[in-house]
């Protein structure tokens, strides 16, 4: 049933928007579960800054190839079937990271975390938009834009506390991870089905990025927001556990999942503020905060100094929920329920190859480079997307041109 069809959310329907939410939330909190640990495996197990760095990267390559392979499975399997199957996938990753105490064990835990989220990303966002009710209209951009943030809040400060105050410092956040995943995965079996599964299932694994023409003049200002937003979040992976240490003094667990957290809670607060606008006016508006928290994190860097640089997180964790939920929703509009997983897809591809290249870079010139001076160097990358937002934004606008596939070196046409 079309959300135009319903003012109200039907009971059958409000059960699986809330359990797709709910299990979207999971999904990201899981992969943000590792990020108080990072401490202890470097300081435990040896591993490097460029280790952590490299942890970041197989998660997002994790995720990208399953965007690039698994991203249409919904429309062909059911949403139930490839979110299941996505949460298994997340779980088994889980339990790889409870015998880390090398980088190689690491690497293979957050590659099967990346696959499953990716996966998650397009099955359960999609999800969400087809049961989200009709009012109001920015629901659904703001679930499901915002789920991956708040679940990464949680995960982080989940994390934090069980580090710093549980029995099991390295194994238990993985232990409540795994029994979140299975109360989630029960969740969504007795949801009910959104979309017809449709025959072609294995033909849509060959790698492909589809995206339907209205979107096309959307996608570099979004893209921009994307990579801008992502590459941030990643840097907050890789390197302020080290940063929080070594710049700014404090060892907790607790205080670190905080100071991430500090970046995904405003951005979960401030995407209903973009709804109050029109989709190229929230991007400007997002962008232009989220510079000035950058500008704002790279100073207290610079100085050394905790209080400023949670302040200046704050900022820039709010623009960065104001900009992207414009952005999702600008590349929703008008589109059809077969269009949603897709430009999921699409968004997440655009999202973690933000997250990934960026981490790959910075990774390999930590042993060369101080921290301070790699963060000036994602200020730079904020800077030029934010100059791209503000000269570039538009709104979208309904035709009813067919979907085009947008091919690369490793796409092929369905």
């Amino acid at each position: 049933m079309a959300r135009e069809e319903r003012a109200g959310l039907p009971p059958a329907l409000g059960t699986a928007f809330r359990s797709a939410v709910v299990s979207l939330v999971v999904a990201f909190a899981a992969a943000a579960a590792p990020i108080p640990l990072y401490n202890i495996y470097r300081a435990e197990d040896g591993l490097t800054n460029a280790n952590i760095s490299m942890a970041v990267v197989t998660y997002s390559i994790g995720t990208i190839a399953a965007l690039l392979l698994l991203g249409r499975l919904s429309n062909h399997l059911g949403r139930r079937h490839a979110a299941i199957a996505s949460l298994g996938v997340i779980l088994l990753g889980s339990l790889l990271l409870l015998a880390v105490h090398d980088i190689e064990t690491l690497l293979a835990g957050r590659f099967l975390v990346g696959v499953g989220t990716g996966l998650a990303s397009s099955s359960l966002s999609a999800y969400i938009v087809d049961a989200a009710p009709g009012k109001p209209e920015w629901l659904a951009s703001v679930a499901s834009s915002q789920g991956p943030m708040l679940g990464l809040t949680i995960g982080a400060i989940a994390s934090g506390a069980l580090v710093e105050f549980g029995a099991w410092p390295r194994d238990l956040i993985y232990l409540v991870c795994v029994g979140c995943l299975l109360l989630s995965a029960g969740l969504i079996a007795f949801s009910p089905e959104t979309a017809t599964p449709t025959p072609g299932a294995w033909h849509s694994l060959r790698p492909c990025v589809r995206i339907p023409a209205r979107v096309k003049p959307l996608l570099p200002v979004a893209a921009a927001v994307f990579l801008a937003t992502w590459s941030t979040g990643a840097f907050y992976q890789a390197f302020v556990p080290a940063l929080v240490e070594d710049q700014l003094h404090t060892r907790s667990p607790l205080i670190l999942g905080l100071v991430f957290a500090a970046y995904m809670t405003p951005s979960v607060l401030g995407a209903p503020i973009g709804g109050r606008f029109t989709s190229a006016v929230a991007q400007r508006i997002g962008m232009i905060i989220f510079l000035a928290g950058m500008m704002g994190i790279i100073t207290a860097i610079v100085a050394g100094t905790l209080v400023l640089f949670i302040i200046a997180t704050i900022v820039a964790g709010a623009g960065q929920g104001i900009a992207i939920s414009a952005a999702i929703r600008g590349l929703l509009h008008g589109g059809a329920p077969a269009d949603r997983a897709p430009i999921f897809s699409a968004i997440y591809l655009l999202c973690y190859s933000g997250a990934a290249f960026p981490s790959l870079i910075s990774g390999r010139l930590s042993n060369t480079f101080s921290l301070p001076q790699i963060a000036l160097g994602y200020g730079g990358l904020a800077i030029v997307a934010t100059l791209i937002t503000v000269l570039g934004a538009r709104n979208p606008r309904i035709d009813t041109t067919a979907i085009v596939t947008s091919e690369g070196p490793i796409a092929s046409r369905a």
